[in-house]
């Protein structure tokens, strides 16, 4: 069987009770970082019976097919990353879907994730979201990734390297306005835990000077398409994001027009100042 065993992103004492049980009797324990498990079997006062191997993202194409071939042999492999839950943006997935593919049983052990603290924590809308990841290192893939999700209603959520927040910041201000709603989780469960509500742009003018430590960021979700569609605000937004990806605007205006639901010279109006008449909905695009 292969187990995916959840760590503690912060405070040791976070451990699910059943991980040093999973740990002791394993007879494969696939470690992201071996140097990390032994300080945490070391503070869980577990000594392994089986053997440790190191499984991460450089070596984790050619170490799955032994470690299938562990399983295959009737071995219980655990695997652990970090911090959080094994594949969740971490080495797991291939492993995975190579158990499932053979037709090998997979369970977890649910424990300790920065995605689902961060959201609970955030103080934005947590019925319905959705885990983004990393964004992209370069600044033009970035952007268009955001001007991607400008018009995603579900709160998002992202993992950040500290020394990159705040150009992500500032690129997911320019995507989705100053005033969308955020909050910056650092050192989740952590001594020196702290989280930053507010508006983006506020958020961009916090991170100037440097933020420190594990990051998670939380973003609301755009407000809904009929809320977008009178509000000349947001479809200006939408159109200088679209721009901002590299869309020329006669484009965004066409794209921003049919997301929204209205005519294209209804948002050309809006884009350039013309003049308040209103919007007939029969109106041909």
């Amino acid at each position: 069987m292969l187990v995916l065993a959840a760590t503690p992103i912060g405070r040791v004492s976070d451990a699910p009770p059943r991980l040093a049980e999973e740990l002791a009797t394993a007879d494969v324990i696939a470690a992201e970082d071996t140097r990390r498990l032994k300080r945490l079997l070391g503070d869980l006062g577990v000594v392994p019976t089986g053997r440790v191997v190191s499984y991460f993202e450089g070596n984790e194409a050619a170490r799955t097919p032994l470690l299938v071939d562990a399983l295959l042999a009737g071995e219980r492999v655990v695997l652990v990353t970090d911090a959080g839950m094994p594949s969740v943006s971490d080495p797991g997935y291939r492993l995975v879907a190579a158990a499932v593919e053979h037709d090998l049983p997979v369970t977890a052990v649910p424990g300790p994730s920065a995605v689902l603290t961060a959201l609970a924590v955030s103080g934005l809308p947590v019925d319905r979201f959705c885990f983004e990841g990393f964004p992209p290192r370069k600044a033009g893939e970035r952007s268009r990734r955001f001007a991607a999700l400008a018009e995603e209603e579900r709160t998002m959520v992202f993992f950040e390297a500290p020394h990159r927040t705040g150009a992500t910041l500032t690129a997911l201000a320019e995507a989705f306005g100053a005033d969308r709603r955020a909050a910056v989780c650092r050192e989740l469960t952590k001594t020196h835990e702290e989280v930053r509500r507010g508006p983006l742009g506020d958020l961009v003018a916090w991170a100037a000077d440097g933020v420190r430590g594990e990051v998670t960021l939380v973003v609301e979700g755009a407000a809904p398409v009929a809320a977008v569609r009178d509000d000349p605000a947001s479809l200006r937004a939408a159109v200088a994001s679209l721009e901002e990806s590299g869309v020329r605007r006669k484009e965004a205006i066409a794209e921003t027009a049919r997301a929204a639901g209205v005519p294209k010279r209804h948002v050309y109006d809006v884009v350039h100042g013309v003049g308040a008449a209103p919007r007939d909905p029969s109106q041909e695009a």
